[in-house]
């Protein structure tokens, strides 16, 4: 071992070769070898070459008020605990990075579970693509997934199959959101279609367009609404019953204000005048009465119109979409009935929700189709009929995405 020359606060030196006791003092090491630790040292024993200006030791390792980071042993201490307020900024960042990233882990599995059964580009003679986004959305009747229980408490019926209960056509576009409700009782032609039970062809010929939903389902409705107005159905979103009951209690209920009592022992719709939460079954039977209504059908499309906003506006909140307690309940709920066209993702039904909430902000409209006759006498019972010519300059306005004329209902 080599002997030690010089201490104290001098610079330590090598001096001759021997077996001397270890020197209390080191040199930097060799390029690549480690810096052995010194024996007995104590903190009166650190000279000021153990040290370096930058706060480092000659072997590179980082220290705390110049000294050396070492345990009694020679080898590293532990680190110092975190303070207060370190530990306060973590559980902060984890609070909140924790729902997101739940919530994000939710869309995704959602957008993976969505029923994307409808084949918008398969069918045969589409009207020609506008500007702007159209949405058709469709309330049906299905009663898939209630129960006996659920039907009779809901008041739905024992009718089997799938009809509408309400058909919106939504457009998106520079001018903002446009909601035009279309009566399920609105005499139209329905193209050439084949039964999908039978293969039986039929000719295309004037019914109601609840009708050609009964008949062919999806693709003949979007068929039928695409030839009666000339636009172009981008995507298709269905919900039932049961998924409309469901959405309607995962958000927490939605905030409706009513002008006057609402009573009919049809849809089991017996809500108060005033301000007011409803729960599912509340919303399901205030959208589908229709017996208090001056206008009938269109008036329930006007009260299915402003449910729809305000279910929105509810559903794409913060509290909503942050939190998973509610995030996720509202999204498997509506999944359960919930069909859209193989186009349509999670994020499409994001664009969706947010263009019906900014209806209510005031950037968009909400329209019955213009009608000439609400009580039309045809073949097939009373329908209603739709005022050509005004109807034709709506769609054409929706189609080239200009700012419509017709004005506002109430």
């Amino acid at each position: 071992m080599n002997d030690r020359t010089g201490h104290g606060t001098g610079h330590g030196s090598w001096s001759g070769r021997g077996s001397g006791a270890p020197p209390s003092t080191r040199t930097a090491p060799l390029p690549g070898m480690p810096s052995p630790a010194t024996p007995g040292r104590t903190r009166d024993d650190r000279t000021h070459d153990d040290r370096t200006p930058e706060g480092h030791t000659h072997d590179g390792r980082t220290h705390v008020g110049g000294r050396p980071r070492r345990s009694a042993t020679g080898g590293r201490s532990p680190k110092p605990r975190p303070s207060r307020r370190r530990r306060l900024v973590r559980l902060a960042v984890l609070l909140f990075a924790a729902p997101v990233v739940f919530s994000a882990g939710t869309y995704v599995w959602a957008d993976t579970e969505l029923a994307q059964e409808v084949d918008l580009g398969a069918l045969p003679d589409r009207a020609p693509d506008g500007k702007g986004t159209n949405y058709l959305i469709v309330g049906s009747d299905s009663r898939a997934g209630l129960s006996e229980r659920a039907r009779k408490d809901l008041r739905t019926g024992s009718a089997e199959g799938r009809r509408t209960d309400s058909m919106i056509l939504l457009h998106t576009g520079a001018h903002g959101t446009t909601m035009v409700s279309l009566p399920r009782d609105s005499w139209v032609t329905v193209p050439p279609y084949v039964r999908p039970e039978t293969g039986r062809s039929y000719d295309a010929e004037p019914d109601k367009l609840n009708a050609a939903f009964s008949l062919g389902g999806p693709d003949l409705l979007v068929r039928a609404v695409e030839s009666n107005t000339g636009l172009h159905v981008d995507h298709y979103a269905e919900i039932g019953f049961a998924g409309f009951v469901s959405v309607v209690d995962a958000v927490g209920g939605v905030d409706m204000c009513l002008d006057r009592d609402v009573k009919d022992p049809n849809s089991g719709a017996d809500l108060r005048k005033g301000c007011q939460t409803l729960d599912g079954s509340e919303a399901l039977a205030f959208v589908r009465q229709r017996k208090q209504e001056a206008q009938g059908d269109l008036g329930r499309t006007r009260n299915q119109q402003k449910f729809l906003t305000a279910l929105a506006r509810q559903a794409a909140t913060p509290g909503t979409l942050l939190n998973p307690a509610r995030s996720f309940p509202t999204l498997s709920a509506g999944l359960d009935t919930l069909v859209v066209d193989k186009d349509t993702g999670l994020r499409d039904l994001v664009t969706l929700f947010r263009a019906m909430r900014g209806v209510t902000a005031g950037g968009g409209r909400q329209l019955n189709v213009p009608v000439s006759d609400p009580a039309f006498a045809t073949s097939k019972g009373s329908a209603v009929k739709w005022d050509e010519r005004r109807a034709r300059t709506l769609f054409t306005e929706l189609r080239d995405d200009r700012p419509v004329t017709l004005p506002q209902e109430r």
